[in-house]
C-alpha cells in the first residue's frame, strides 16, 4: 500500500512537479471559490473561466504554446470580459450573472475557433483540459509567484470582502471603497484561473476553485475553518487524483477534478455541518 501512495512521486520528478503545481493552485483558489460561494458568486467563476479562452488562443496563435504569451492573452481576456460585463450591467436593465453567462459563451465559442484555425486537436485539448503532467519549472514558479500575490491582495481587501459577504447592500453605501474591492476581487478570481489554466485547461480551472470550497460547507462553520477546509480539501483531492490517474491511467485533469466531487458528494452524506446523516441524527434523537 506504501508503495502504490509514495512510490510514483519518488521515481518521477514529473509526477513531483505536478503534485507541487496543483497544492500551489489549490492554497491560491480555495479562499476565492470560500468567497465566491459566500458571495452567491459560484457560476461567476465558471464564466470568468471560459472567458479568458479567447486571450489564450490568440497567444498560443501568435507563439505556439508559449507560458509567457498565454497567460498574457488570458489575463487581458479576462479582465476585458470582467470589465464589459460590469459595464453592461451599470447601464443596462440586465443582471451581471447574465451579462458573464453571455460573454462566457461567446469567449468560449471564440477561443476554440481561433485554437482550431491554427492548431491540432491535441492542441486544442491541451487548452481546454490542461496537461497537469507537463508543468516544468517556469510553469511552477508562475503559479508559485500567482498564489503569493493572490493570498497577499486577499490579506488587504479582506475585510471589505468579508463585509460585503454578511451585508452587501452595507458595502454599495461606501461608494468607491466597495466597488473597488469587488473588481479587485474579481481580478484575483481571472490571476487564479489563468494560473490553474495551465495546470487543468480552461474548462477544468474553477473545479480546483469551487468544489472544495462547496465541501468546506459541510466541514466548517466559520470563515477561516472554510479556509482551512478547502485548502485541505484540495490538497486530498491533488493527490488522490495524481495517484488514481498514475495508476488508471486515465487523463490527470479530470480526475483530480472527479476526485474533489467525490469529497464533495461524501460531504454531502457525512458532513459535521449539516450532511445529511447528521441532520438525520438529530432528528432521530430523542
Amino acid at each position: 500500500m506504501l508503495s502504490l501512495l509514495f512510490s510514483p512521486f519518488i521515481e518521477f520528478a514529473f509526477m513531483r512537479r505536478a503534485l507541487a503545481g496543483a497544492y500551489v493552485l489549490s492554497l491560491g483558489a480555495a479562499p476565492i471559490g470560500v468567497f465566491l460561494m459566500l458571495r452567491r458568486m459560484s457560476l461567476v467563476g465558471d464564466a470568468m473561466a471560459h472567458a479568458i479562452l479567447p486571450g489564450a488562443a490568440i497567444g498560443y496563435l501568435l507563439a505556439g504554446l508559449s507560458l509567457g504569451f498565454m497567460t498574457a492573452g488570458g489575463l487581458a481576456a479576462g479582465m476585458i470580459v470582467a470589465l464589459l460585463a460590469g459595464l453592461v450591467t451599470r447601464f443596462t436593465v440586465m443582471r451581471e450573472d447574465a451579462a458573464l453567462a453571455s460573454f462566457y459563451l461567446i469567449s468560449l465559442a471564440l477561443g476554440v475557433v481561433l485554437i482550431s484555425i491554427k492548431g491540432s486537436n491535441i492542441d486544442l485539448l491541451h487548452v481546454l483540459f490542461g496537461t497537469v503532467l507537463s508543468l516544468d519549472n517556469p510553469t511552477l514558479i508562475l503559479l508559485a509567484a500567482t498564489t503569493s500575490i493572490s493570498l497577499l491582495v486577499l490579506a488587504v481587501i479582506f475585510r471589505p470582502l468579508v463585509l460585503e459577504s454578511v451585508d452587501p447592500i452595507f458595502m454599495t453605501t461606501q461608494g468607491k471603497s466597495g466597488a473597488t474591492a469587488h473588481l479587485t476581487f474579481l481580478a484575483l478570481v481571472v490571476i487564479n484561473l489563468v494560473a490553474g489554466f495551465h495546470a487543468l485547461g480552461t474548462l477544468l480551472a474553477v473545479g480546483l476553485m469551487m468544489l472544495p470550497a462547496f465541501a468546506a460547507r459541510f466541514w466548517a462553520h466559520s470563515l477561516g475553518g472554510m479556509i482551512a477546509s478547502a485548502t485541505l480539501i484540495g490538497f486530498i483531492a491533488s493527490t488522490i487524483g495524481i495517484l488514481a490517474s498514475y495508476h488508471l491511467n486515465t487523463p490527470t485533469g479530470p480526475t483530480i477534478i472527479l476526485a474533489a466531487g467525490l469529497i464533495y458528494i461524501a460531504s454531502i452524506l457525512i458532513g459535521a455541518q449539516n450532511g445529511l446523516l447528521m441532520r438525520l441524527n438529530k432528528r432521530s434523537a430523542p
